[in-house]
């Protein structure tokens, strides 16, 4: 199924504020945020599925970015939703039955949104309670220094090898700012990489990251609202120079990723 991994949506009450804060950081959404607007979008590149990610960015935010992830799962066949806990959040065990009984399939790591950084020992609990039921979409990539950002790639790489078992995918292709550290450090992990917002890394260096890892476990990503699904889709199909036929493997690749995860959402 054809799969944008990659996508966030902001509940009318706070997407204005969510815009201002990504224009405050030096971006210009291509979306509004708004469920309609990326589902329209979606469906305007081809895509049949959306995964939408929310973090919980303190503890007081888990139930509610849940309760919004469940409803947004719910009401739309189009969308799997993952979920968020903290741990630091008072009952986060009871939060992921909860997410479990809801048929959500994932959880969103943003270290440095949530100031929770990957070498976290506060982290460890939460991912060998989660890691039978749940994949890891995690933020990785980050400003320098490389080894002190909680959103490393290297920390990031030293958490896939603690936990073996678990399902990592590594956002912005383990890189986001940095494409050298994200080849030292992620490609060839048994992990998957998405290649949402990697506008940061030259043509040459997003091949050549593509190229060094499997290219079944390299996945479509848009991060709409920052960019539009099917603009975002050809060029990486051009960045990646790939023909149609491999470009669409690649945008069906996280069926099996998901698939791993039963029951499945309906």
């Amino acid at each position: 199924m054809r799969t944008d991994i990659h996508t966030h949506v902001f509940h009318p009450a706070v997407a204005s504020k969510a815009l201002a804060r990504l224009a405050g950081l030096g971006f210009c959404p291509a979306g509004s945020g708004m469920v309609e607007d990326l589902l329209a979008r979606a469906r305007a590149a081809g895509m049949k599925r959306v995964v939408v990610h929310n973090v919980a960015t303190a503890p007081a935010q888990m139930t509610p970015v849940n309760n919004y992830a469940m409803t947004l799962q719910r009401e739309h066949a189009a969308i799997t939703a993952f979920g968020s806990v903290h741990p630091a959040g008072a009952g986060w065990e009871r939060e992921l039955d909860r997410l479990r009984a809801a048929g959500i399939p994932g959880l969103k790591w943003h270290p440095n949104f949530q100031e929770l950084g990957f070498d976290d020992p506060a982290l460890f609990p939460v991912i060998e309670a989660a890691q039978n039921d749940f994949i890891f979409m995690c933020h990785v990539g980050c400003e320098e220094p490389l080894l002190e950002n909680p959103a490393s790639p290297y920390k990031l790489r030293d958490l896939v090898r603690r936990f073996p078992k678990a399902r990592f995918i590594a956002a912005h292709m383990g890189g986001y700012l940095n494409a050298a550290a994200a080849l030292d450090a992620l490609a060839g992990l048994d992990i998957w990489l998405d290649c949402s917002n990697t506008d940061r890394f030259s043509d040459a260096e997003l091949r050549t990251l593509c190229n060094a890892h499997s290219r079944e476990r390299v996945l479509f990503g848009s991060d709409y609202p920052l960019f539009d699904p099917a603009t975002h889709h050809g060029r990486i199909q051009q960045r990646l120079r790939l023909t149609d036929a491999e470009m669409d493997a690649l945008t069906n690749n996280a069926d099996a990723l998901l698939s791993s995860i039963s029951p499945l959402p309906a």
